[in-house]
């Protein structure tokens, strides 16, 4: 498989985290999305490297797409700061914990899209969440869930929870 995708959406209030990611090699397409994510930057999108400290970047590389345009500092520090965090920390317990074969770390990469509501102000909430939410992203990814029978089961009783209407 060189593409594996995963989603999740945890938490709640203004806090609440939804993470899209892509895992595959870093010659393939997600490899190229990546290097794009890293080499195209713009005002309000400024894409970064998953650390778990400054010089301590996490394995496999991972790169953090903002899924919304950075209005304010606030909201730029919380991505640099709770999300980047969290993010970094839910791909090492992954590989901990076997979600992601060790042996493939150098050759696999990350695109996870992170998402911060510009009202969020709960830093621990927001930590949480995007760890929850990056966690279970990766563990759905790897696993290719849900599987299109669970998708079928699903459809017609699935509610979105912001389609905005009942």
């Amino acid at each position: 498989m060189s593409m594996y995708v995963g989603e999740a959406l945890c938490g709640d209030g203004n806090e609440i985290a939804h993470i899209d990611l892509l895992i595959g090699s870093k010659d393939g397409p997600v490899g190229t999305a990546f290097a794009n994510a890293l080499a195209n930057q713009s005002k309000g999108h400024t894409n970064l490297l998953a650390v778990l400290a400054p010089n301590l970047a996490v394995k496999p590389a991972t790169v953090m797409i903002t899924k919304f345009t950075m209005d304010s500092l606030d909201q730029a520090v919380q991505m640099f700061g709770p999300a980047q965090a969290a993010v970094a920390k839910a791909v090492a317990d992954g590989v901990a914990e076997g979600l992601i074969p060790k042996d493939q770390c150098e050759d696999l990469v990350i695109v996870c899209g992170v998402f911060i509501h510009k009202a969020a102000e709960d830093n621990q909430k927001i930590y949480d969440y995007n760890y929850e939410a990056t966690k279970l992203s990766i563990a759905r990814a790897m696993k290719n869930e849900p599987s299109v029978d669970e998708m079928l089961d699903g459809k017609d009783s699935a509610s979105h929870p912001f389609k905005g209407f009942e």
